[in-house]
């Protein structure tokens, strides 16, 4: 039996790990920056910025099933058939951009008017969505390079690009949000904008990179392949339940983001604070949740399912270990951790103890990631999408419950982290357990 050593998970998740929390510091600088302009701004940022990330998730979905076809065709040793697959989805994924592009520049100013109190919060996410959306089109493009550097393990590539990002962002933000070398100062617009150029600097390493040290002729990159719809029509077949699964997460995140708003501008902002600090320990558990997924999806290619499970107890283990520094960090220093976003102390004190909570969550958020990735990997991406409609579900109902009946207080508030966490756990375990995936093809 093929087994997965704490060194070769390791290998591969520690690029991974490394990239996504380098990613995570685009919407923590726009945070830290415009934390500096005003409360409003910090705000809006956070509504404006989860409606493109609601909007981006049809892209990351899609980008998810990809990858799993093209781990598996890598685990089979057929490498020409990931080009054509990468090829037919960026093919699919700048179709779909324009689309969403029109959709949300078109509508959004409406739905935003109507479903935020505060007319200055409006305003400025208005704004804020009016610029980001322009992104949307390099980031499709990204997260498909990302899924084929994830799917044939060359994970390295993804820390590089990342860092180039990120730094692009801050010197962006740094010009444009302030004013700086004769530029004018744009504020919360200046954000959106060096957000989406660091977008397109992004794209433009990611094919750079690719045509220098990637072998394009193995894996089928080196041409470009003919259309073929029954293929797009397989990899949607499996992507479009993750497309719906992701957009549908992120909603009900910006449904609780929105819910948040109507306790009032400082309950908003001291979330979007909150909101920050746990990208970074939430992308920890997703970078391993990611490697967990791409090492199913080689495995089941390989014939080697009985690896699966010892494969899952070990990347578990190895996400305790590199999470737990993290979470000491901000639970020893939350006053210090959060001040990196505000210097209002009032916000500070009123988030301290919806952080605290967020931080218990992960005794359950840390297998609920890890082994739904490693459902969706089998290829049963339906069944990913019915449990996370469940959770969903309960989700919606007790962040309703919580904050519009019994207007409880923000620590209450963020227990909904729980709830969803334990209910995710609970199925995925289920369905590993004692579901017949083993033989799953796609």
């Amino acid at each position: 039996m093929r087994t997965y050593t704490y060194s070769q998970i390791a290998h591969i998740a520690l690029p991974i790990l490394v990239s996504t929390l380098m990613e995570q510091l685009i919407g923590t600088t726009d945070t830290a920056f415009l934390g500096r302009v005003g409360e409003i701004e910090l705000g809006a940022s956070a509504i404006g910025g989860i409606l493109f990330i609601v909007v981006f998730m049809l892209g990351l979905g899609f980008s998810i099933g990809a990858q799993i076809l093209m781990g598996r065709r890598n685990g089979e040793g057929n490498y020409q058939r990931i080009g054509v697959i990468f090829y037919h989805s960026i093919a699919f994924l700048l179709l779909l951009g324009v689309v969403l592009f029109v959709l949300v520049r078109t509508f959004s100013p409406h739905i935003l008017q109507r479903i935020i109190q505060s007319p200055r919060v409006c305003e400025a996410a208005t704004t804020y969505l009016h610029w980001r959306i322009i992104g949307m089109f390099f980031a499709f493009v990204n997260v498909m390079f990302r899924a084929f550097y994830v799917a044939t393990t060359h994970t390295r590539t993804l820390t590089l690009n990342s860092v180039v990002m990120v730094l692009s962002n801050v010197c962006f933000n740094y010009v444009l949000i302030f004013g700086h070398f004769g530029v004018p100062a744009l504020g919360i617009a200046g954000a959106a904008i060096g957000s989406s150029m660091a977008e397109g600097v992004s794209t433009i390493f990611f094919i750079v990179h690719t045509r220098r040290h990637i072998p394009c002729s193995k894996y089928g990159l080196n041409r470009m392949p003919r259309l073929r719809l029954s293929l797009l029509g397989k990899i949607l077949n499996l992507s479009v339940w993750t497309m719906v699964q992701n957009f549908l997460s992120l909603s009900t995140w910006f449904i609780f983001f929105l819910s948040i708003e109507h306790l009032g501008e400082d309950y908003l902002a001291a979330t979007n604070i909150i909101r920050s600090i746990s990208s970074f320990t939430f992308m920890t558990v997703v970078a391993f949740a990611s490697t967990a997924g791409t090492l199913v999806s080689n495995l089941m290619g390989q014939g080697e399912p009985d690896a699966v499970w010892p494969m899952l107890r070990r990347t578990m283990l190895m996400t305790a270990v590199a999470l737990a520094p993290l979470l000491l960090i901000v639970a020893i220093f939350p006053d210090a951790v959060m001040s990196v976003f505000t210097t209002d102390m009032q916000l500070i004190d009123l988030g301290r103890g919806a952080l605290y909570v967020l931080l218990a969550s992960y005794v359950f958020t840390l297998p609920a990631q890890i082994l739904f990735n490693a459902v969706s990997a089998t290829g049963n991406t339906r069944m990913a999408f019915v449990i996370e409609l469940c959770a969903l579900a309960v989700y919606t109902a007790y962040v309703a419950v919580a904050i519009f009946n019994m207007r409880l207080s923000l620590p209450w508030c963020w227990a909904s982290e729980f709830v969803y966490s334990i209910i995710v756990t609970a199925l995925t375990f289920a369905y590993m357990r004692w579901y017949p995936w083993q033989n799953k093809k796609i």
